[in-house]
């Protein structure tokens, strides 16, 4: 195919400007082709881990309570393989309620300071900080509990945060403060919650 004089200069400078930039466009989209292909392929591995771990996670929530070591052994699987699912913080608690229950606050500590470190859910962190404070508390660390319930959490959980607060400032004589929290806390729980029942009397049994 014969081409005229203009065509043949343009041939002549695209083939000149391929030669000094050919390398470098080949580049480029090879670099934007493994990049698509990298994230399609997170994206897949991302969504087997998912499917897997809630797999895992569905069965260990069939396990008899009682049934610590089970319950152990299914929450390590999830938290040291499937870390990057919302199921492995879920374990998490779970496993620290089974040990809380079998007399092991220690490790049921540990647990849920990994849920607070992990979790990619607020509200789980949430629930994580509140058993956290609950284990001071119980261990009388009253300072302790009240710095994990002053951290900074999920707004929602706010009527539970205050009321714990004021169990603790209750159990460490200071009933003025407890009064104070207690209040507040009531103007976050929900008028039909089952939660403020009991925080209402408390209130009332610390008087005016």
């Amino acid at each position: 195919m014969a081409y005229d004089l203009e065509e043949q200069e343009q041939l002549d400078e695209l083939k000149a400007w391929w030669k000094l930039h050919g390398n470098l466009v080949m580049g480029v989209l090879t670099a934007v082709l493994l990049t698509y292909a990298g994230f399609q392929g997170w994206k897949i591995y991302q969504h087997k881990q998912s499917v897997e771990a809630s797999a895992l996670y569905e069965a260990m929530t069939q396990l008899e309570t009682k049934d610590v070591k089970a319950i152990r052994s299914a929450a390590t699987r999830l938290m040291d393989n499937y870390a990057s699912t919302p199921y492995a913080a879920r374990a998490a608690l779970l496993v620290a309620k089974a040990n809380y229950a079998a007399g092991d606050p220690k490790s049921a500590q540990a647990q849920i300071e990994w849920v607070m470190g992990h979790a990619k859910e607020d509200s789980l962190r949430a629930i994580a900080q509140l058993q956290l404070a609950a284990l001071q508390f119980d261990g009388k660390q009253f300072d302790a509990a009240l710095k994990t319930l002053g951290e900074k959490h999920d707004t929602g959980f706010d009527g539970l945060f205050l009321d714990l607060k004021g169990d603790v400032l209750e159990a460490n004589g200071k009933k003025t403060e407890a009064r104070a929290a207690y209040a507040e806390a009531l103007t976050h729980l929900s008028a039909n919650g089952r939660y403020r029942h009991y925080t209402e009397r408390k209130l009332d049994a610390l008087g005016s």
